[in-house]
C-alpha cells in the first residue's frame, strides 16, 4: 500500500524506528541491480532517508556514477509478513555536519555508535514514494 513519505501512518513511522537491518538498491552503471545490506534512518520531516558508508563502497559508486541529479534508489526492511519500502534520488553528502548528524541518528536508531570511519559518507534520499505493509 502507497503513502506519503511525508505523512505516514503511525504504524509505518514505528516501523521504520525498529531495529531491523535493511537493504539499499542502487544501479550499476551498466543498469544491472545492486543491493546490500545496510542500516537506515527515516525522517520524514525532512522528507529523507540516510544511509551511512564508505566513500569507497559499490553503493556510494554506482550513486556517483549517476550524476548531479543523484540516482534512483529503494531501501527496505521486512520483518517476518511486515514490509517497507522508501523509494527517492540519492545523493552523496560528504560534509561533516551532514555525516555527524546522520552517525547519531543512525546510533539513535540501531542503540550503538557506528563504527569510526574517516572514510564515511551519508547518502541522503529525497523521498518520492513510500511502500508497505506495516
Amino acid at each position: 500500500m502507497a503513502t506519503d513519505p511525508r505523512n505516514p501512518s503511525a504504524s509505518y513511522l514505528s516501523f521504520w524506528r525498529e531495529k531491523h537491518v535493511c537493504t539499499l538498491t542502487t544501479l550499476r552503471p551498466d543498469g544491472t541491480p545492486h543491493v546490500a545490506p545496510v542500516g537506515v534512518t527515516y525522517d520524514p520531516d525532512a522528507g529523507l532517508a540516510r544511509v551511512i558508508t564508505s566513500r569507497s563502497s559499490r553503493k556510494t559508486v554506482n550513486i556517483l556514477a549517476a550524476g548531479q541529479d543523484g540516482a534512483p534508489v529503494a531501501v527496505c526492511q521486512v520483518a517476518g509478513r511486515y514490509w517497507a519500502t522508501l523509494e527517492g534520488r540519492a545523493t552523496v553528502r560528504t560534509e561533516p555536519d551532514r555525516v555527524a548528524d546522520a552517525e547519531a541518528r543512525y546510533a539513535e536508531r540501531y542503540g550503538r555508535q557506528p563504527r569510526v570511519n574517516p572514510e564515511r559518507v551519508v547518502l541522503e534520499i529525497a523521498l518520492t514514494r513510500a511502500l508497505g505493509r506495516v
